[in-house]
């Protein structure tokens, strides 16, 4: 038995569950069931019931509810449907395009990475996204010390949960977690992660600080993220605010990048003879719909904006993928 609950039974927690899986099936079984049962409940359900006059789905999108300052979606939200489950990626085929028309996803890859080397100036991380190196493999060839060439695909994924991990405040407890490994042994990857990146250690100590002076961190453009529990007597508060500290102004600013993408890309539609619709915005992406015979012109004006409409000191990069629904244009 790992945990119980306040009165006694035994815990059926996401977390508990997953640790019982790697050895039991009946705990795999119970995980799938939910995931289907929300799916179903949330979207195959639900979507349908959602149409309007227009014969669309049409959801709410929300400037002032998350803390970040990215928008969120409602009724329905189009936001959390899985993208790595083949359930999930099924509900993203009914979202089609109308007939002669194709939808266009494009998103800003590794934003957030790319904001983090903006933020902490290391040298190295600059380096990496400059030379548009694939980073997660630098990152390898760093932590696990071997040549680019030689690095494995198990090394690349352990450097791509290091990456991301640390952009969210996770500590080698987490990571270990996460990677399945000892906790001595994620410690290591940490420790030599900050040995080679010292800007970003450098980064997160600053931020730290300076929220707890200020109460608030900001986001690239200045806009204020305020952070009330940083100085809560509480530790757990505390050390979440301060994990918030670190990530807050990397999703802040994403949201700030994409937003002024909108603004930019709305004019821009309100000005061209090309047939496309912006119809859809999911945190780092953008969903067109565009008539088949502008859609090379569209792709290319789409991805230009996105590109400059904010300036990082490292290069924003942005991949375009096309399709009849909207998994295809993934």
């Amino acid at each position: 038995m790992i945990k119980k609950t306040p009165k006694g039974q035994p815990s059926t927690a996401e977390p508990i569950l997953q640790e019982l899986a790697q050895e039991h099936e009946l705990p795999r079984l119970i995980m799938e069931h939910r995931t289907l049962s929300k799916l179903k409940s949330t979207y195959t359900d639900k979507l349908p019931e959602m149409i309007q006059k227009t014969g669309r789905i049409h959801t709410s999108y929300h400037q002032a509810i998350t803390a970040t300052g990215r928008l969120s979606s409602t009724d329905p939200n189009l936001q959390n449907i899985p993208i790595r489950s083949t359930e999930g990626r099924r509900i993203r085929q009914a979202f089609v395009a109308p007939k002669g028309y194709k939808l266009v996803a494009a998103d800003y890859s590794q934003v957030e990475l790319r904001i983090m080397a903006h933020l902490s100036q290391d040298p190295g991380l600059l380096d990496a996204f400059t030379k548009d190196a694939d980073v997660h493999k630098a990152t390898a060839a760093e932590v696990f010390d071997v040549s680019l060439e030689d690095v494995t695909t198990e090394q690349r994924r352990r450097a791509k949960a290091i990456n991301f991990g640390l952009i969210y405040g996770m500590s080698a407890f987490g990571l270990a977690k996460q990677l399945g490994i000892g906790r001595p042994e994620a410690g290591k990857y940490i420790k030599r992660y900050f040995e080679r990146y010292p800007g970003v250690q450098q980064y997160m100590e600053n931020t730290r600080e300076s929220a707890k002076e200020k109460g608030y961190v900001e986001t690239i453009y200045g806009r204020r993220l305020y952070l009330p529990d940083i100085k809560a007597k509480n530790a757990m508060m505390r050390q979440a605010a301060e994990r918030t500290a670190i990530n807050a102004p990397m999703q802040g600013s994403a949201a700030d990048i994409i937003k002024r993408a909108m603004i930019n890309m709305h004019d821009w539609l309100a000005e061209t003879d090309l047939d496309v619709k912006m119809i859809m915005q999911v945190h780092d992406e953008l969903i067109f719909e565009v008539a088949e015979k502008d859609l090379d012109a569209a792709q290319k004006k789409i991805v230009d904006i996105m590109q400059n409409s904010s300036q990082i000191d490292v290069p924003l990069l942005v991949e375009a993928g096309v399709g009849g629904n909207w998994d295809e244009a993934h």
